[in-house]
């Protein structure tokens, strides 16, 4: 994981004066219990299968959509930020698209399912560009009814 005093500026200083957006709408909803729930993962990886273009700084350019039944041998990370730690990835994909640990909480019973479609954004993103294409991405989870979201934000 990269540490802020080991950035080179001015990445350094860009990152310590960034501010999270207010939303003006409360996002948290009541749902069913969890081993009732349909769970997809939303990542901020940078992932993409292998078919898929890679990642790019172009506007809303900001997720890729990643099948459920996607091996690990079939996933890239395209992250841009030069930054970016990919060592944890390589070793296991768990660490930033944790679908094998999701399907086997669902083989015990804790969540209901694994969602048919999971998501990876490209982090290195302004929240407050990301907002047309989350709207847009809760159309798609709704869509696989899915009611919970794993959010794993590397």
């Amino acid at each position: 994981m990269a540490r802020l005093e080991q950035m080179p500026e001015p990445m350094r200083s860009h990152i310590a004066k960034t501010k999270l957006p207010k939303f003006e709408t409360q996002p948290w909803a009541a749902g069913p219990p969890l081993n009732g729930r349909r769970v997809a993962i939303v990542s901020t990886a940078g992932l993409h299968q292998r078919h898929d273009r890679p990642f790019t700084f172009e506007p809303g350019d900001s997720y890729r959509v990643i099948a459920g039944d996607c091996q690990a041998n079939d996933l890239i990370m395209s992250h841009v930020s030069t930054n970016f730690d990919r060592s944890g990835f390589q070793q296991d994909w768990n660490l930033v698209f944790p679908l094998d640990r999701l399907q086997e909480i669902r083989d015990e019973g804790h969540i209901g399912s694994v969602a048919q479609f999971h998501y990876s954004f490209m982090g290195a993103t302004d929240p407050k560009d990301m907002e047309p294409s989350v709207r847009k991405l809760a159309g798609l989870l709704q869509k696989d009814n899915v009611n919970a979201v794993l959010l794993v934000p590397v």
